[in-house]
């Protein structure tokens, strides 16, 4: 298949986006899409517009520097020009539009009555159809009296009012949205083939154009969101160009691949490097004949688990249950719901897709009144259960299923199915919601109230917080397919303030912010920084171990960036993470005598040093573990990984590829059940990730 036959069907044509804080940030103008575009653009086969408040010659300038690629027109001025860049000429015919009515001088008499602080922006934002000026937080009533003042002078004049602080006063016919009608009309091309993107109010008018498509940055100012939110536009979880590229991935202008960070430099990096150098001297065929073997019992192992309610925890046939152990012969929401997703590359096998939608089924049938997703579902006689040890109630299996159901209903594009259960969908989201008791975006949780149930952490834990971040994006997401774009914003732009929380709350910094206080939680995390984010924080301590699912998953889920990943690879590596096998789930161990020691971790001996919860290794966090190297650009590392993946899930009880539930920190050896569903499901996940397996 060719790089062409790999994008999606759609009907764009042209693209129109704004420049500043939508393509590039101003302060530093950094972005990855200049990179991205010229990579990919030739095959795309579509127009690029700039329609920006720059002029021209602004934005020649950065084209010349290499900020931005080279477009086929820029729309100047806030729409007050128009400029051939292939032909290096301004459409001059544009401008005899703007003509009409528009008078300098008598602009400036009205500007010179306002009740309020204003001043004139720098010469270079100024030209002849065009005055632009500071006006710092002007209320909509404000703005209204200045339109007045213009109808009152007997004066037709364009006001636009942006970003809280910016004035343009432009021809009536001149703005973003007109100038762009124009030159669709010169290009004989319908708006229902135009791909629209801004972050301010002066791009309103592009949005406001009948059937035109669009892309919301997550930076966004709430004047355009508020434009927006009931119109057809993809809200961008990425800030600036980030959000640019995946709102075109979105619209199947750039192929899935493209949103793959590899721009990070990984050359400096010892460990890294360290890594790099021993793959070198491994035998790769080998490596990839395990793989492949792996993958075989992968499937075989995943199959054991089938059941008429859904995929069983594990096999039900190879597990004798002692006591407490019956309840893995259960549909478990949180390891169901990670199934269905390391499973969905299998969608065309028959067998396992009605086994991946039983399994939603089964949990969606025994949603509670007030929106619970049972923690588990017993299979042989169907009666759910809300709690887990102790009577606890588990928040995370909610929040897997809602993420579960997204990347079911968006592989399959089973929409029917979206229909009848969103209504359930809402419901858990508010009883998730209403753990957010102070309303600080972040959840609080119970003690040993998600997967590491018998393993002491509460309040407001990584894990879960990544989880409900990602949660909301994708019922955002579920929303959009449904046509209902006001909510799905509304969840989205939340999804975005958990996401700053939690990079506020656990990724500490010595660095003191501008601006703002220093709260207690800060004052104790000046005492040092970190290069991952911290696994715990209370309003009372917190603390600093390094939860590597957590972690993991804040890469994969979009919470943190290439760059805090590449760091925290880097920490990971160097303790030994991922050693002997991928990957321990914790570093370092709680240890006795540890202040977040708890007796019972001596339950049943599991959560001893570098056992179970206790820092021990689990299959399935290192298929996620595999696709978090593969995502930074390192897919020599990535393999090297997948194969010492296979080594630990061939590693067997009583007999080999048992995929096991867990393995000793320090040794390896298997332990828990055999025939875990997550265990095989994430390991073929991660062989797609790879595509060492074609679908």
């Amino acid at each position: 298949m060719s790089q062409k036959d790999s994008y999606k069907q759609h009907d764009i044509k042209l693209l129109s986006f704004d420049i500043d804080n939508t393509l590039i940030d101003f302060n530093t103008l950094k972005s990855n899409f200049t990179k991205i575009w010229k990579k990919y653009s030739a095959d795309t086969d579509v127009l690029l517009t700039y329609n920006t408040g720059r002029l021209i010659d602004d934005t020649l300038n950065l084209i010349k520097k290499g900020v931005l690629p080279e477009p086929n027109y820029i729309i100047s001025g806030v729409g007050t020009h128009i400029y051939d860049y292939n032909n290096k000429q301004v459409l001059k015919e544009f401008n005899d539009v703007l003509d009409d009515g528009w008078d300098l001088q008598a602009v400036e008499n009205v500007i010179q009555n306002i009740k309020h602080p204003i001043s004139e922006q720098p010469r270079k934002y100024q030209h002849s159809y065009k005055r632009s000026y500071f006006f710092y937080d002007a209320t909509p009533e404000l703005i209204t009296s200045i339109e007045q003042g213009f109808v009152e002078a007997n004066m037709h004049i364009n006001v636009v009012y942006s970003g809280e602080k910016f004035l343009d006063i432009l021809p009536k016919w001149a703005n973003k949205g007109n100038a762009l009608q124009w030159l669709l009309k010169k290009l004989d091309l319908d708006a229902s083939n135009v791909l629209v993107a801004g972050d301010s109010g002066n791009d309103a008018a592009m949005f406001g154009i009948k059937d035109i498509k669009g892309i919301v940055v997550a930076n966004t100012h709430e004047e355009l969101y508020k434009f927006t939110k009931h119109r057809q536009v993809y809200h961008s979880e990425g800030i600036f160009g980030d959000g640019i590229v995946e709102g075109l991935i979105y619209y199947g202008i750039l192929p899935e691949h493209a949103g793959v960070n590899n721009l990070v430099d990984h050359a400096e990096d010892f460990f890294i490097q360290q890594e790099l150098n021993n793959i070198a001297a491994e035998d790769e065929d080998e490596k990839i004949a395990l793989i492949k073997e792996g993958y075989k019992k992968a499937v075989e192992a995943l199959k054991k688990n089938i059941t008429p309610l859904g995929f069983s925890a594990c096999s039900i046939k190879d597990n004798v249950p002692n006591g407490t152990d019956e309840n893995y012969h259960s549909v478990w929401a949180r390891d169901g719901a990670i199934t269905v997703i390391g499973s969905l590359p299998l969608i065309h096998d028959k067998e396992i897709h009605q086994c991946q939608r039983q399994t939603l089924l089964t949990l969606f049938e025994h949603i509670s009144r007030n929106g619970q997703i049972p923690s588990n579902v017993r299979i042989k006689d169907n009666v759910p259960d809300y709690s887990g040890v102790g009577g606890i109630c588990s928040i995370d299996s909610g929040i897997w299923v809602v993420i579960a159901f997204y990347e079911y209903v968006n592989v399959t594009n089973d929409i029917d199915f979206l229909r009848e259960h969103i209504s359930n969908i809402k419901e858990t989201m508010r009883w998730l919601g209403a753990h957010d008791s102070n309303n600080d975006a972040l959840l609080e949780i119970p003690e040993a109230g998600d997967w590491t149930d018998l393993f002491g952490g509460s309040y407001n834990i990584l894990y879960d917080e990544i989880l409900w971040y990602r949660a909301n994006v994708c019922f955002g997401r579920m929303l959009e397919m449904l046509g209902d774009y006001e909510e799905a914003g509304e969840y989205i732009r939340w999804s975005q303030v958990i996401k700053k929380e939690i990079l506020e709350n656990f990724w500490p910094s010595t660095q003191q912010k501008l601006f703002s206080g220093v709260s207690f939680a800060e004052r104790q995390f000046t005492l040092g920084d970190t290069p991952y984010l911290i696994a715990q924080t209370t309003p009372f301590d917190f603390s600093w171990r390094c939860d590597v699912l957590g972690n993991v998953l804040a890469f994969l889920h979009g919470a943190v960036d290439a760059e805090k990943a590449h760091q925290t690879l880097k920490f990971m590596l160097g303790v030994g993470v991922n050693s002997p096998f991928p990957v321990s789930n914790v570093y370092p161990v709680v240890t006795p005598g540890d202040p977040d020691w708890r007796p019972y971790y001596t339950v049943n001996l599991l959560n001893l040093p570098h056992h179970y919860h206790n820092g021990g290794i689990w299959p399935f966090v290192g298929g996620f573990w595999v696709k978090y190297i593969n995502k930074l650009g390192l897919k020599d590392v990535a393999i090297s990984e997948l194969h010492k993946l296979a080594l630990i899930n061939k590693e067997g009880l009583i007999e080999e590829w048992e995929f096991t539930e867990w393995a000793h920190g320090t040794t390896g050896r298997a332990m828990g059940k055999a025939y875990q569903a997550w265990s095989a499901a994430q390991y073929i996940s991660a062989c797609h990730d790879l595509k060492i397996i074609n679908k």
